[in-house]
């Protein structure tokens, strides 16, 4: 891995990086994150990043003190350091900051900001081609009053657990239910199936975080008016299913050929999927600068419908 890194307006290679160990990110797992990729070297959506990091900080009273404007001066300045042969990877991490071993968020003075940024490597064109197999694990999603999912943490050992159990599968991602039993979403991805030519996602109410390209396939579907629902997924809708995918910031649109033993459709990446996928490429190779920022981010409406 090369990855350059600025520490609160340093930027240095990754073995100069450091950070105290009483930062609070550190010590408690106090902190929100979002990681972005660039196309054309400018970071996709990078708007509706800045909106979740902030929507994230909120929730933990951890105040952003600057500016999005500030921040992309930062993140750009960090890629023109960067050796980058291609597209860039980058994560922004902010946490509660440096202070006393104690809870009370006022024993930090200023939070701590972290750029990392260091070459994008995507999937192998292969899972795009054949699909990838997925494990439907037995960790359960945080529950929305224990530690929030719309809360994007420095705190991942939820989703971490769920990828230890699904790595010892041999499988490509983890697919978590909430404490109700019900599909919720992967461990670092957004989850929907396709049946009767419908494209279904677990709603927000669910536990799940609001992806920012899981937004931009209800905005993709509109285009080419495909139904996108937001649908209670319960483990009796997975063999009727006709097609599946994740979607995420670096992944993009990945299908899903079998969950566990279950083969899904024909097991091959079905026609609904490889047109969302195909479109989305499109879109996003030709908006060039206009990917910073995109159109407004998808707002869940709340409306449910259960299938079974």
């Amino acid at each position: 891995m090369i990855a350059t890194v600025n520490v609160d307006g340093r930027i240095c290679s990754e073995r100069e990086a450091t950070v105290s160990v009483f930062d609070h990110g550190l010590l408690f797992g106090e902190g929100v994150y979002e990681t972005l990729r660039t196309y054309d070297r400018t970071p996709f959506r990078f708007a509706q990043h800045l909106a979740r990091l902030r929507a994230s900080a909120e929730r933990i009273a951890l105040v952003v003190p600057f500016a999005d404007e500030e921040l992309l001066e930062r993140v750009s300045a960090t890629m023109a350091a960067a050796p980058l042969p291609g597209e860039a990877y980058v994560r922004i991490l902010l946490t509660r900051g440096v202070g006393d071993i104690v809870y009370d968020p006022h024993a930090c003075p200023s939070p701590t900001l972290i750029i990392i940024v260091k070459p994008f490597v995507p999937p192998s064109e292969d899972t795009y081609q054949n699909g990838v197999k997925i494990s439907l694990v037995s960790v359960v999603r945080n529950h929305p009053e224990a530690v929030n999912p719309r809360i994007k943490s420095n705190n991942l050992l939820n989703n971490a657990l769920a990828m230890q159990e699904a790595y010892k599968r041999g499988a490509f991602e983890a697919l978590m239910r909430n404490y109700r039993g019900e599909i919720s979403e992967c461990a670092q991805s957004n989850f929907f199936l396709v049946r009767d030519g419908k494209v279904l996602t677990p709603p927000l109410e669910a536990g799940i975080l609001p992806g920012i390209t899981r937004g931009f396939v209800f905005e993709l579907g509109r285009q080419l008016r495909l139904p996108v629902h937001e649908t209670t997924l319960h483990y009796a809708d997975l063999p009727l299913a006709d097609e599946a995918f994740l979607t995420s910031t670096t992944r993009e649109i990945v299908p899903i050929v079998m969950i566990d033993d279950l083969t899904i459709g024909t097991s091959r990446p079905g026609p609904i999927t490889q047109r969302l996928l195909w479109t989305f490429r499109e879109q996003t190779r030709l908006a060039g600068p206009h990917s910073a920022t995109g159109s407004s981010a998808y707002v869940s409406t709340g409306g449910q419908t259960h299938i079974t």
